[in-house]
């Protein structure tokens, strides 16, 4: 008879099978299953030929393979797939054994599951995994959470075959009981969400203001790679902008309307719920959206035309201040995601470790990049500061940064050229620095139509006041 394996692996669409090649590479034996029983030979046939990994065909034969406690992790589509394959593997298991879900889940969905799968006697985690194909088969970002009774079990296994920190750390790190994994994983997308839009408006000012040239472009981007804008997103950016078939630049040939997967949206339905203004991330998913309008925004740019003035200045002027935009904009996606995470901590009761989560992101994932270290060591400096902008480093930062980012936003503004996520940045932080905002009559609104009541700056916080706006003669 067969050596039982080490795990369990259900879903072999590519990202699965990138992982499972990752995991027996670090010397674990798996069996793999996949619904369609034709995907599943062609991989054990094919890619995984030769090596510790076998096919079973059912849920049940995959149990019987597995070494006990069991471990089977989940790489399947996000939602009801999920909950199908935990009530059908629920009675196949016996006490202690460990469900892993490596989808995309809603953090809210994790927790439910958790629970589910705690009360029949079996542990369940939920792990955030980012780094797309390549991360999966070469080393991803893991941030696991759920069931922390099994968290011994599982994490010699995700340090392994996670991405590595400039320094060597594991880009993992336990995050928290239920749904604390893939509620970061999350914020991590929302935060990819606004990096993406950030370079994106940087390109249309470059391409359509400073009318550069796709090499001029790769040039730029290639410098800030080298500098505190360094990251895996500016890195494939450089190579997009440089990228031609048949003497044409592909992104000529690619219609400007954008997809997503729902982790934005998510991300921004969070906040809300929290009470945390997330405004980049917001505009980001919003520009998603408004980009899908494509038909009606060719008949709008018919009906309002709008002939910029050319641009005269000094371009070089231009591109760096730009790049001052990019930066500060950045700066305040991630302080605001880190509200969120600070917020949703307190509600959910993660306890999380935000100098963990800069690390668990420093190498693997999407959102890698250089700045990170730097949000590493502010929440290092302080496990306890109140916002990211509060540090002396980003302080620092961020008035050096601000001439020219107002310059970019009023550039664009004068330009016609949309920035939403550099100029909703800068409103945000305006109205964050503001001692004093204009709520005094919003409230005195809410007050005048519907008696809500406000409260008063020479009276304690709590106490609420009515004012009779209107007298009876009006």
């Amino acid at each position: 008879m067969p050596e039982k394996s080490d795990l369990g692996l259900i879903g072999l669409a590519v990202m699965g099978e990138n992982l499972a090649l990752n995991i027996e590479s670090k010397g674990y034996s798996l069996t793999v299953y996949n619904r369609s029983s034709e995907k599943t030979e062609r991989f054990v046939s094919g890619r995984a030929a030769g090596k510790r990994i076998r096919a079973a065909y059912s849920l049940k034969e995959l149990c019987g393979c597995l070494s006990s406690p069991r471990t089977i992790m989940l790489m399947v589509k996000a939602g009801s797939p999920v909950d199908e394959l935990i009530n059908e593997l629920l009675p196949l298991l016996d006490p202690g054994d460990i469900i892993i879900d490596g989808g995309n889940s809603h953090f809210s969905d994790t927790i439910r599951r958790a629970g589910q799968v705690e009360k029949a006697g079996m542990y369940y985690i939920g792990v955030g995994v980012s780094g797309g194909e390549e991360g999966a088969l070469k080393g991803p970002s893991l941030m696991p959470g759920g069931s922390a009774a099994a968290r011994g079990r599982v994490m010699p296994l995700f340090e392994a075959i996670c991405a590595k920190t400039p320094s060597g750390e594991p880009c993992c790190a336990w995050v928290g009981d239920n749904g604390a994994g893939h509620f970061v994983k999350m914020v991590h997308n929302g935060i990819e969400y606004g990096d993406m839009q950030l370079i994106c408006e940087a390109y249309q000012l470059m391409k359509q203001h400073l009318s550069m040239s796709y090499a001029e472009m790769h040039d730029v981007f290639a410098r800030w790679n080298r500098g505190r804008l360094k990251s895996y997103l500016i890195e494939i950016t450089r190579d997009i902008l440089g990228h031609e078939e048949d003497g044409e630049s592909v992104l000529d040939r690619i219609l400007d309307t954008a997809g997503q997967k729902g982790t934005g949206k998510w991300t921004a339905e969070t906040a809300l719920d929290e009470g945390v203004p997330l405004t980049l991330i917001g505009e980001a998913v919003f520009a998603r959206c408004l980009s899908a309008m494509k038909e009606e925004r060719v008949v709008a740019s018919g009906r309002y035309r709008f002939e910029a003035p050319s641009f005269t200045g000094d371009r070089d002027a231009a591109i760096n201040d730009i790049e001052c935009a990019l930066y500060a904009s950045k700066i305040i996606s991630y302080a605001q995601g880190y509200m969120l995470m600070r917020s949703s901590s307190k509600t959910f009761g993660w306890d999380l470790d935000y100098a963990s989560t800069a690390m668990m992101w420093q190498g693997g994932c999407i959102i890698r990049s250089a700045f990170l270290g730097e949000i590493r060591s502010a929440f290092e400096r302080d496990p306890d500061l109140q916002n990211l902008l509060l540090d002396d480093h980003f302080a620092d930062e961020i008035r050096s940064l601000i001439p020219g980012w107002r310059r970019t936003v009023a550039m664009a503004v004068s330009a016609g050229i949309p920035a939403p996520a550099f100029s909703g940045a800068l409103s945000w932080f305006d109205g964050w620095r503001s001692e004093r905002l204009p709520a005094d009559l919003l409230q005195a609104q809410r007050d005048y139509f519907g008696a809500h009541g406000y409260e008063r700056v020479d009276r304690p916080r709590g106490e609420l006041y009515h004012t009779k706006w209107r007298h009876e003669d009006e």
